[in-house]
């Protein structure tokens, strides 16, 4: 039997779930009796039935009998444990299936091999690592929370033909129609999206997906002094806010239940670790040219994002510079995409 080929659709059953899962990992699944699938599901919803549970309640009533016959193929380790759902490996065997083929073990310390474990030690025949790259990749964001114990960072920004980020002190654009669009996709896929104090005030963005279907990220913004007026749209009912600054004072110009207050020291990591607490999986960043430049110094970053306009500013604030691995062009409308990968 060719797993590979069940592996790869559980990735294509699993990628469904999206947004919509976190902080849960993005799981497919499916019930393989002699090369046929009898049933198959993906995780729809974080607090919902697991992936393996829709895949065995899709099997049709006249191809039950088979379920005890069949192969288990999923692209992420089982649970083992009883969370906002019964573990799934007391599902797999109650209906005494006798294989699981597994893409990836669990980076949860929760599972982290227990699942597999607990399947082996029933009897269950279990086979892992088909197509790990692809399912390490898929599940990126859930990967890095559990084993960098922070947000997986994105970091995006548009730079003109000749290396300049915006003119100084003022809204500057400089992408196109087809990028911005495309950006408001990038935010309804991760769970927050961050800026700096300079950003809210000059730009006033918004910080939502309205050019692009489903829920606007957490919107997160760095008010170090607590300047920023509370008249910003960033700062309106369209989506939520979290607010880190240094200035108590801040707490008392905030009283919207849409608007959460965090004092504490602005250093990133510690930022991150109070993300990463709100169980806060992804984050992009859209900030100037010094935050995102700070992300960078300090190795802060997971992929970077950036579009390049084929017009020139001829001055204006320069955009950060990085090391990284280049793993995709591509031409969007005049501008072009290239996107990075930390090294």
């Amino acid at each position: 039997m060719n797993h590979e080929i069940y592996i790869r659709r559980t990735l294509e059953l699993a990628e469904r779930g999206g947004v919509a899962v976190s902080p849960n990992p993005m799981v497919g699944c499916c019930i393989v009796h002699e090369n046929r699938i009898i049933g198959e599901g993906w995780h729809e919803q974080y607090g919902e039935a697991h992936a393996e549970v829709n895949a065995i309640a899709s099997v049709p009533p006249k191809n039950r009998h088979l379920i005890a016959q069949s192969t288990l193929y999923v692209n992420l380790e089982p649970c083992c444990y009883h969370g906002n759902t019964p573990p799934c490996t007391d599902l797999i065997t109650r209906h005494l299936i006798p294989r699981v083929v597994i893409c990836n073990l669990d980076p949860n310390p929760r599972i982290s091999g227990g699942g597999v474990g607990v399947l082996r030690a029933l009897g269950v025949k279990v086979y892992t690592g088909v197509l790990a790259d692809e399912g390490a990749w898929l599940n990126r964001r859930f990967f890095t929370f559990h084993k960098k114990k922070r947000p997986y960072i994105i970091l995006k920004f548009a730079q003109s033909a000749d290396g300049f980020i915006s003119k100084k002190g003022e809204q500057t654009w400089i992408s196109g129609k087809l990028a911005k669009q495309l950006t408001h996709k990038w935010r309804s896929e991760e769970d927050a999206i961050l800026i700096g104090t300079n950003t809210a005030e000059i730009d006033n963005p918004q910080l939502t997906n309205r050019l692009w279907a489903g829920a606007s990220p957490v919107r997160v913004v760095l008010d170090r002094r607590g300047r920023l007026s509370t008249d910003l749209r960033v700062f309106d009912s369209t989506a939520r806010t979290i607010i880190f600054s240094e200035n108590e004072d801040v707490k008392q110009f905030f009283k919207s239940s849409n608007v959460d207050v965090t004092i504490c020291k602005i250093i990133l990591r510690d930022l991150l670790n109070h993300l990463y607490q709100s169980k806060i999986k992804s984050i992009i960043v859209e900030g100037g040219a010094q935050l995102l430049q700070s992300f960078i110094s300090e190795n802060l970053w997971d992929e970077v994002r950036i579009f390049t306009a084929s017009h020139h500013l001829g001055e204006g604030v320069a955009a950060p510079k990085l090391d990284g691995k280049m793993v995709q062009q591509i031409s969007i409308e005049n501008d072009t995409l290239t996107v990075f990968q930390s090294i």
